[in-house]
């Protein structure tokens, strides 16, 4: 691969982490990306519930956990309730119930902080590809002045790209968060 395919297989890459970061942003409608982290002990091993129940959506605000074996339904339940995402399961004996309540406006506004935060994190994760990227084309030998300041001046405009890319992810989630 050359140092072009590689800084861009790199940037892509973070563009692609920050896009599953901010999924588990909550955002006020019931997602089922919010327990995609959420693990239980499944015969001694750590399981995510996405693989051992099946999820659904139920009036845009409520999650509906309906395990495969039955038999998981308190370790799932109590698993959700000692996570992090502030939701209190209601088990009705088949299955598992999530409401997602309307978030506060100051809830909404952390929130964007952190989608915030995380799509700076994503930009650094770019830039620090940029300058490897332009490490190694100053070391290379092989290349004339001319041809590594237009290497150069395209991991910039590589750059420019997914930083517009991560800008735009991160003001879609903000714009979803606020929505109420």
């Amino acid at each position: 691969m050359t140092v072009m395919q590689t800084a861009e297989h790199k940037m892509q890459s973070a563009v692609e982490v920050l896009e599953q970061e901010l999924k588990t942003i909550r955002t006020g409608m019931a997602n089922a990306a919010i327990l995609e982290h959420v693990t239980f002990e499944y015969y001694g091993s750590p399981m995510p519930i996405n693989q051992m129940a099946g999820i659904k959506v139920v009036e845009g605000r409520q999650l509906m956990i309906t395990p495969y074996d039955k038999g998981t339904l308190k370790d799932i339940e109590r698993a959700i309730a000692m996570s992090d995402i502030g939701l209190v399961p209601q088990n009705d004996g088949d299955c598992i119930r999530l409401n997602v309540p309307a978030l506060t406006e100051e809830r909404r506004k952390e929130f964007v902080k952190d989608a915030s935060k995380m799509g700076e994190n994503a930009k650094i994760a770019i830039r620090n590809v940029r300058r490897d990227a332009n490490d190694t084309i100053k070391k290379d030998k092989e290349l004339t002045e001319d041809e590594s300041k237009d290497l150069q001046d395209k991991i910039q405009k590589l750059t420019d790209k997914f930083v517009k890319l991560v800008e735009q992810a991160v003001d879609a989630k903000s714009k979803e968060i606020l929505k109420v």
